[in-house]
């Protein structure tokens, strides 16, 4: 519980704005930005904290006596009759004076054998709200990532639509020539140009969802929509991930893998308690009273006292109309459930990497062909533009050869996008999501 919040303090040795002077913006930088200002993730921290406060409360009441200090001071005037066995006549007292003095100091310790159990649950209530947190980081960190890659994924298209807008110009240029030396007809001038503005409508749209994609990583890192910066240009594939691996890991470092086993823990801990209270309770007391009366009236007209009392008793539970046993019964039900979830819980995880790898390792299957169908769809528009250009090809060849280009590019680097998008999926799930496992870091500082 003494770790530090390691990459949160880390970013606050990094400002902010230190990253938009520059005027770019790596992976690494928007993930410091995002663990820094990531409201859920400070929720996450500030219950840990509360969770961590709840279990000091729990050792106190659990461990530490209750003493309490009362100062009582009262006064009192009345008008007094009074009659005696040995004097019968009345005897009369006006304005009579009582005063009374308290001083008391009372302490009490109970001990109950479901004590120490209460202490353990408290403790796995702790961890899991540490796993939460961890939980809250890793999601944000796949989420920056994912949004970041996204936004290069929209740039390249971007780019491709770019080199494709300057294809059409290229052939509007040639319709244009070719229509004015009479060399062809003016229909295949206008299906240039029609092509053109529809290349032109697809680069505008694509400058829309750019921006949406910036916007939604502003987002996630917590900061301004309108904040800009330049982003790297490629996406970058890491060396091929095992299944063997991914498991193995997930079995161990999977934080909502760890966060069932306590809850399964805590139930067990539930029953345990309840089972405990059956058994005696100790209870000592002790205290130390001071007491001064003083009266004009009755027989004592002043009465001090000061002294210690202490004791102790032993108490059992011999019968409460079987609630115990029902609320035991239903803590047994609850433990069956939550060893259900998690088991649950581990098919699911198995069944989740298992798609996550399908996809991941299709992909990479995918990117190799991708990869051959580019550059033979690239070969064959430069020779469909060359084609077009000497009036040997029609212009409809030309449109097909440059719409397969501007196909297969996308195709190309929508592949490699998706080979990242489960990269960090897989990375998630098996909790190795963060760099050199700095996730397993983030757990908040205790005062």
């Amino acid at each position: 519980m003494k770790k530090l919040v390691f990459a949160l303090f880390l970013c606050v040795q990094i400002p902010t704005w230190n990253v938009w002077a520059q005027g770019s913006l790596d992976l690494e930088k928007a993930l410091q930005i995002g663990l820094e200002n990531n409201l859920q993730i400070k929720i996450a921290v500030q219950n840990v904290a509360l969770r961590e406060g709840d279990r000091k409360i729990g050792v106190g009441d659990l461990f530490m006596p209750q003493v309490d200090a009362t100062y009582l001071r009262s006064f009192s005037t009345e008008d007094v009759e009074q009659k005696f066995i040995n004097d019968p006549a009345p005897r009369q007292i006006d304005d009579a004076k009582t005063r009374n003095e308290n001083f008391s100091i009372v302490g009490i310790y109970g001990f109950r054998p479901e004590s120490m159990i209460v202490m353990r649950r408290l403790g796995q209530l702790s961890e899991i709200s540490e796993l939460e947190a961890k939980v809250a980081v890793e999601n944000t960190v796949a989420g920056i990532s994912t949004a970041y890659y996204r936004l290069i994924l929209e740039l390249q298209r971007y780019q491709v639509l770019k080199q494709t807008l300057r294809l059409s110009k290229a052939r509007v240029d040639i319709a244009q020539a070719q229509y004015e030396l009479g060399g062809a007809g003016k229909r295949d001038f206008l299906s240039a140009q029609v092509d053109y503005n529809g290349d032109s409508s697809l680069l505008l749209t694509q400058e829309e969802i750019i921006l949406n994609a910036r916007v939604n990583l502003n987002e996630l890192m917590a900061v301004g929509p309108d904040y800009d910066y330049a982003v790297s240009d490629t996406i970058i594939i890491s060396e091929p991930l095992q299944l063997e691996f991914l498991l193995e890991n997930a079995f161990l470092e999977n934080k909502q893998l760890l966060i069932a086993q306590r809850q399964k823990n805590v139930a067990f801990l539930q029953m345990k308690e309840l089972q405990a209270t059956r058994l005696p309770s100790l209870n000592l007391n002790a205290s130390y009273l001071n007491n001064t009366l003083n009266s004009d009236a009755g027989f004592l007209i002043q009465n001090q006292r000061q002294g210690f009392n202490y004791g102790g008793n032993i108490t059992v539970n011999l019968f409460n109309g079987l609630t115990l046993n029902r609320r035991i019964q239903n803590a047994k039900v609850q433990q069956k459930i939550q060893e259900y979830s998690l088991d649950q819980f581990q098919i699911q995880l198995q069944s989740d990497i298992q798609r996550a790898f399908n996809t991941y390792q299709k992909n990479r299957q995918l990117l190799l062909i991708e990869e051959k169908n580019y550059q033979v769809a690239r070969e064959n528009s430069s020779i469909a533009l060359e084609r077009f250009r000497l009036g040997i090809a029609s212009y409809l060849e030309f449109r097909d050869a440059q719409v397969n280009l501007l196909s297969a590019e996308n195709r190309l680097i929508t592949s490699i996008y998706n080979i990242k998008e489960q990269e960090i999926e897989l990375l998630r799930l098996s909790g190795k999501i963060f760099f050199e496992n700095l996730a397993d870091d983030f757990v908040p500082a205790q005062n």
